[in-house]
């Protein structure tokens, strides 16, 4: 703490902001005084246990979620996750795990984050990861916002417009220690992708926290909003935050097999059976939001049918191979209006239950399914993916194995803030949805 507290006197830092992330996907924080790091804060900050238990819309419990006015839980800082803030001077952030009586609490996303990794442990194999955001920059306007550009896909005069922007925002980003690896503006009107390099899965989580609090933090600088909502432009392209895994046995990569016709070792084969089995209900924590299942249609790229195959962008299941052969898949149906620990841990989840029981992967989709006939889709089994959030929350519900993983009282508090999510924004047409969330996320 010593260290610590030298290094922040020399960067001028009087506030350490102390994050969490809840089960409607709210960044939250509390910041202490630095006057009060002495001993680096080992009981944290008392939070309502309520805390886990409020919708994205207002600061309200959502009934039947087991938490109430009653209880606290304190949020202890993971100083090894300290960012000093170029966007914010005077400021660094932390953050934090949520302990009860001294033990990591049933409610913590990151601690269902790290029982997934060690499960996972369990079994040989570790996860490396990375978040593949995509994200619109809006000027406020009114009580609505319009783009900050009219460009389309990777056109060069959106690079230049707002290369002020990705020069802050790079610099920020090295700053904290996440590696930019490609930049360019995507397909919609002012949305923009630049992606950071793979870490191991905690920090692939953590980094997400990260990546987002500096783009919205950089674009208030600029006087933009920067909104990673997964659906504002009707007649345009959506954002996605497709999730990229891959699995390793030490130093060798465990997904791929030259020798097999898939070109996927067993590992590979029987992770992405349980991960295609799980699928409907792992869409409630990967695309948790009505608003998301406005952007998860067929050919919007967006991957909206159970399938998998290699770069085939309407399979929600795409695995990447190379001259190296493959080396990772991505999630597509997954967005930014999840949780990331909790998205994280529940593709763990089914995945590790496709190892565990062996299961067999399913025939590659060669095709866009969405060319498909009903019939031919069924016969090839490239189901739809549930075409709402609360379709989405029914297939929770019947699958044992991710409430499971989840545990009784952190399912019973997700499920409970997510219907009433559902039950309060599913009427809401697409301007009232974006004028409410789109600085949420």
């Amino acid at each position: 703490m010593e260290a610590i507290r030298e290094r922040l006197e020399r960067a001028g830092v009087e506030w350490v902001r102390i994050l969490w992330c809840d089960h409607a996907n709210l960044i939250r924080g509390k910041a202490a005084h630095v006057s009060l790091l002495a001993d680096g804060l080992p009981e944290g900050v008392g939070i309502a246990m309520a805390q886990q238990a409020l919708p994205v819309m207002y600061d309200m419990v959502a009934k039947d979620s087991g938490l109430g006015p009653v209880g606290e839980a304190r949020l202890v800082p993971d100083w090894d996750t300290l960012k000093l803030l170029t966007y914010a001077p005077g400021q660094a952030q932390v953050i934090g795990d949520m302990r009860v009586g001294g033990r990591a609490w049933e409610h913590c996303p990151r601690e269902y984050l790290r029982q997934q990794i060690a499960a996972l442990a369990a079994l040989g194999l570790c996860a490396k990861a990375a978040f593949e955001n995509e994200f619109f920059l809006l000027w406020p306007e009114g009580e609505g916002y319009r783009p900050a550009d009219r460009s389309v896909f990777a056109a060069t005069g959106a690079m230049n417009r707002h290369q002020d922007f990705i020069h802050e925002l790079t610099r920020a980003l090295l700053a904290q220690d996440l590696q930019p690896e490609f930049y360019y503006p995507e397909s919609g009107p002012g949305q923009q992708e630049l992606s950071i390099r793979y870490s191991d899965a905690l920090e692939a989580a953590d980094h997400q926290i990260v990546y987002r609090e500096t783009v919205r933090g950089v674009a208030v600088r600029h006087g933009l909003v920067a909104s990673f909502l997964p659906k504002i432009f009707e007649d345009a392209a959506g954002s996605g935050c497709h999730l990229n895994l891959s699995l390793w046995e030490g130093e060798n990569n465990a997904l791929g097999d030259p020798a097999h016709p898939t070109g996927l070792s067993p590992t590979g084969r029987h992770f992405l059976a349980g991960v295609l089995a799980h699928l409907p209900g792992l869409t409630a924590l990967t695309i948790p939001t009505p608003n998301s299942f406005r952007r998860i249609r067929p050919h919007f790229w967006a991957g909206a049918f159970r399938a998998w195959g290699y770069d085939n962008r309407e399979a929600a299941l795409r695995v990447s191979r190379g001259s190296a052969g493959i080396t990772r898949f991505e999630l597509k149906a997954s967005d930014a209006s999840a949780n990331p620990y909790l998205a994280l841990g529940a593709l763990l989840a089914a995945g590790m239950d496709g190892l565990r029981r062996e299961l067999p992967l399913p025939p590659e989709a060669t095709v866009d399914p969405g060319l498909l006939s009903s019939e031919e889709r069924e016969r090839m089994g490239f189901d739809p993916l549930p075409t709402s959030l609360g379709q989405a929350l029914d297939a929770l519900r019947e699958d044992t194995v991710l409430l499971d993983s989840l545990g009784p009282a952190r399912a019973r508090a997700y499920l409970a803030v997510k219907q009433m999510e559902w039950e309060a924004l599913k009427e809401l047409s697409l301007e009232e949805e974006v004028r409410l969330l789109a600085e949420r996320y």
